[in-house]
């Protein structure tokens, strides 16, 4: 049987044209949501696993990523509108089930779509970002991660995160990417000379950085120690060499989803896709089968 190749599309969704990598046909959709500062293509490694469970598998590029809509507005990146592209891509890809995955800034939007229950999910995917209201609380508590979240504070700063970002055509961000893995050699081909080249289009890091500008007022709403539960399967797999985000911040997560698998991989940075894709990919394929890996 030959390989299936993702290519890329156009998706009119929620009022912006969403470049989307997808692979595979029918009604089941595996939607997946990438961070920051990377690009649709960080999932092909789990999209072999994921089309072997029947999956149609749709990466976007979400706003202000890649050919994908740059709305020039903070506020237009406020966690609101971000739970609403990813209802408007559900609604345009006529899914019957849906089976929402995200990484970093990614898995920050899927576990705050799941909280809203924007629309109906089967099963949750969360790589390496606590669940919000989670990491609220253990920032009461944990100075070490304060000292982790010192870019947080620095990218509210005006022009000059971009500015420094934006250097030698954006190569900061290759470096940065390729000095916090683990194995750096474990990245798709070209994927980091993409994630500098996006970075380095007109207007993209402003974009990219309008996410974490947004972020004090949008996610307000659900760092709330109240917030209702999830009651969706979810499976949350953390790289416990995350140099951004400590294994701290996941502990009080029982609190806030009814059915969790959590798994910690040691010795995997924050990009275990590419980290552990072996680990990873066994792992997603065992949840999906509703079995243990």
């Amino acid at each position: 049987m030959n390989a299936v190749v993702p290519s890329y599309r156009t998706v009119e969704a929620n009022g912006l044209a969403f470049e989307v990598l997808e692979a595979g046909s029918g009604d089941r959709l595996a939607l997946c949501l990438h961070g920051f500062p990377e690009h649709a293509i960080a999932w092909e490694p789990q999209i072999p696993a994921l089309l072997a469970f029947g999956y149609r598998v749709w990466a976007p590029n979400q706003r202000g990523y890649g050919a994908t809509t740059r709305p020039q507005r903070v506020s237009d990146y406020a966690m609101t509108h971000l739970i609403d592209d990813v209802a408007a891509l559900i609604d345009a890809s006529g899914a019957r089930t849906v089976t929402l995955l995200g990484h970093d800034w990614g898995a920050a939007v899927a576990w705050c779509f799941a909280m809203r229950r924007a629309r109906p999910l089967e099963r949750l995917v969360i790589m390496n970002v606590p669940h919000p209201a989670a990491f609220a609380l253990a920032l009461r508590t944990s100075w070490r991660q304060w000292l982790r979240s010192w870019y947080i504070l620095f990218f509210q700063l005006p022009w000059l995160p971009e500015a420094l970002l934006g250097l030698d055509g954006a190569r900061p961000i290759e470096r940065a990417m390729e000095r916090s893995a683990n194995v750096p050699d474990g990245f798709p081909p070209g994927a980091l000379a993409t994630y500098r080249a996006q970075a380095a289009r007109p207007g993209a890091l402003r974009a990219m950085l309008a996410w974490y500008r947004a972020a004090p007022r949008g996610m307000s709403p659900f760092v709330d120690p109240g917030v209702p539960p999830i009651d969706v399967p979810t499976l949350m797999l953390w790289g416990e060499d995350d140099v951004a985000l400590g294994l701290e911040t996941t502990r009080e997560t029982g609190r806030f989803v009814r059915d969790l698998r959590f798994v910690p991989l040691p010795g995997v940075s924050h990009w275990l896709q590419t980290d552990a894709t072996a680990r990873v990919n066994a792992e997603l394929a065992a949840f999906l089968g509703g079995r243990r890996a």
